[in-house]
């Protein structure tokens, strides 16, 4: 039986990880004043620069359900179905839109991942270990669906300048780290992205400190593989936490770029830790 992996363009896997592991994807949508793009087809500077020039952040789009209908159908022609990772139904109107139109064509499978960026991306590659072994696809979806949970995803931010412009947080929040220097930690948790810890001064200390509250508060990652995932950042800060990844014992290190839907939330210098706990 022929099995599709697919998931969105918010899973932020490189075209070169796509293709090693033959995982299509469906893009979301870009909206940088009057021009529309699809994620992944421009470079994320290319916010960052129009933030800096009109103030204004740009606006992104979930998959509708007509272009889910498009993409299963193109994909059911040379397969005999799909299983299809969505973004977190918490963070995204894409997952119900896929299940929408699942409900209306045969082998289709979705999967709320409960999480985004290269959260769902470790959910895609063990499913995709999953294919390899020969399982079923109903076999694949209950493996993936009893994992998801064990998938950690955290970041830290320089600034709360575009979560403000976003709405998601207030003046006086943004004034208050400003000039506290505050540097924010964000947590997915149960499918929702929470606050967690606030760390104080320059942002490589902070940055420091983010990565060992995270490496000594999860008692037992598994060490195979994590993302560090990044919008901007500084070669020594990466450098820094590699250092402080591979101390930790992480075998398979990937430093990774987000992409533009993940970075028009989140801003320049901002830095992600993903992994799965075993």
């Amino acid at each position: 039986m022929r099995i599709a992996i697919t998931s969105e363009s918010v899973c932020d896997l490189d075209e070169q990880m796509r293709k090693k592991y033959d995982i299509q994807t469906v893009p979301f949508g870009v909206v940088l004043g009057d021009e529309e793009y699809y994620d992944g087809e421009f470079p994320t500077a290319k916010i960052f620069n129009y933030v800096d020039k009109t103030k204004k952040l740009p606006s992104t789009s979930a998959v509708n359900e007509f272009q889910y209908a498009e993409f299963f159908n193109n994909v059911l022609k040379n397969n005999d179905c799909v299983i299809h990772i969505s973004m977190s139904d918490q963070l995204s109107s894409s997952y119900n839109n896929a299940v929408n139109v699942a409900k209306t064509m045969k082998n289709v499978f979705v999967i709320n991942s409960k999480s985004l960026s290269f959260g769902m991306a470790l959910l895609l590659l063990y499913a995709c270990e999953l294919k390899e072994k020969g399982l079923l696809p109903e076999e694949i979806v209950e493996g993936v669906e009893k994992i998801k949970e064990k998938v950690h995803v955290s970041l830290i931010l320089e600034k709360l300048d575009y979560l403000k412009k976003g709405g998601r947080c207030s003046s006086l929040q943004l004034l208050g780290a400003n000039l506290l220097m505050l540097r924010p930690e964000l947590i997915v948790v149960d499918g929702k992205i929470c606050s967690g810890k606030k760390f104080r001064g320059n942002f490589k200390k902070c940055v420091g400190e983010y990565c060992d509250d995270i490496l000594q508060k999860v008692a037992n990652p598994n060490l195979d593989l994590v993302f560090l995932a990044y919008t901007t950042l500084e070669d020594d800060i990466k450098n820094m936490v590699r250092i402080k990844l591979e101390e930790r014992g992480f075998k398979n290190i990937i430093e990774a770029p987000v992409g533009s839907t993940i970075a028009c939330h989140c801003g320049e210098n901002g830095l992600g830790l993903i992994f799965m706990n075993k």
